[in-house]
């Protein structure tokens, strides 16, 4: 008899249990009109506001909602992206600014990698100033043995005429070449300029000396 009573409690308390866990989430939200709804699912007046999910405790579960339209949610797709976007260049900004900096701890390690780039350029021009002086020196020579050639222009020789052709046509290619070249170091000294504007912050943030020249 005693054995029939617990295996009775037992089951008892092994139903009531089941009936514990079983119990549904309790849903609650205050509608539009300030009515506090409640529900043991999620309540369609809410579905545009925020619904407590609540534990049969009566503590929160979670929040729940609210629903979006398909409209709604493409704007919220849109949002969430372009927020990510930002995130991603705010991130890509700062790994940028740690290299550069890194790179340049002083002003004198920025000024010397200038100095080099410019340096490069520069005797890039002097190699092409060169040639163009090699041109010259050729043309006059041209000059000279067309002079001869000078009352009866005619008879110029068709590859004398191909040379000096050539010649006037490899100065005006040096020339360009050389305008580019100083091209290219104006926008070298724009980008450590910018650079030089950005360190200058960085430098400042940790405490270090700024040269404002």
């Amino acid at each position: 008899m005693d054995g029939l009573k617990t295996l009775t409690l037992g089951s008892l308390l092994t139903s009531f249990a089941t009936l514990s866990f079983a119990q549904p989430s309790i849903y609650t939200c205050v509608d539009a009109q300030g009515r506090r709804l409640t529900s043991d699912r999620p309540i369609a007046a809410c579905n545009d506001r925020v619904q407590k999910e609540l534990n049969p405790s009566g503590t929160v579960k979670r929040l729940v909602g609210p629903s979006l339209t398909a409209e709604e949610r493409a704007a919220q797709e849109e949002a969430n992206r372009k927020a990510a976007e930002e995130r991603n260049r705010l991130a890509d900004d700062r790994r940028r600014e740690r290299a550069l900096l890194a790179r340049y701890p002083n002003r004198a390690a920025h000024d010397r990698e200038r100095s080099a780039a410019i340096e490069q350029v520069d005797e890039v021009i002097r190699t092409a100033d060169k040639r163009t002086a090699e041109l010259l020196t050729q043309r006059k020579k041209l000059d000279a043995e067309i002079d001869f050639y000078k009352r009866d222009p005619s008879k110029v020789p068709a590859t004398l005429k191909r040379q000096i052709e050539e010649n006037d046509h490899q100065q005006a290619a040096q020339k360009r070449f050389v305008a580019n070249q100083e091209d290219e170091k104006r926008r070298i000294h724009t980008r450590f300029d910018d650079e030089l504007d950005q360190l200058r912050r960085m430098w400042a943030l940790r405490g270090q000396p700024v040269d404002k020249n």
